[in-house]
């Protein structure tokens, strides 16, 4: 299923969904970060998704990281809150959410890269590499707000 992401564009079209969902900033012990290039849009960006009836949004994050990258992950904190309500995704069947995401920071446990049905790659990326992929502005944003927030690498 195709998305289009729209930020702050008068042309996007008028929300009609709104899930919770959650994303990581998955750092080894190295700092290096973990992305995944989606086959949706061909962009790299955090492994995260819809929360599911019965699970918090830190567990969340956690089911999705493991099932997006092959990495099983513990949650060290929060980089933020992404709530713009100018900011929706438009899929092929005709929702349209309006954005509402927790971004946490995690550790990686255990695992091995793998691709997922979402993706198209996974890899480690240094925090110096990630400025010249290319990833929708609200992916960038978080990446920046955990760097800006000089959080320390989980450990």
């Amino acid at each position: 299923m195709g998305r289009r992401d729209y930020e702050n564009d008068p042309h996007a079209p008028a929300a009609n969904s709104l899930v919770p969902a959650a994303s990581a900033i998955v750092v080894d012990d190295s700092g290096r970060v973990l992305l995944q290039r989606r086959r949706d849009n061909d962009m790299w960006a955090l492994p995260g998704g819809a929360m599911n009836i019965g699970e918090s949004l830190p567990e969340c994050a956690i089911r999705e990281t493991r099932e997006e990258t092959g990495f099983h992950v513990e949650i060290v904190g929060i980089v933020g809150t992404y709530t713009n309500p100018h900011h929706v995704f438009a899929y092929d069947d005709g929702e349209v959410r309006q954005e509402f995401s927790i971004c946490f920071l995690a550790r990686p446990l255990g695992g091995q890269l793998a691709v997922s049905e979402e993706s198209t790659d996974v890899r480690w990326f240094e925090p110096g590499e990630i400025d010249a992929l290319p990833m929708v502005p609200s992916i960038r944003k978080r990446l920046n707000d955990w760097r800006d927030g000089e959080m320390p690498a989980a450990r």
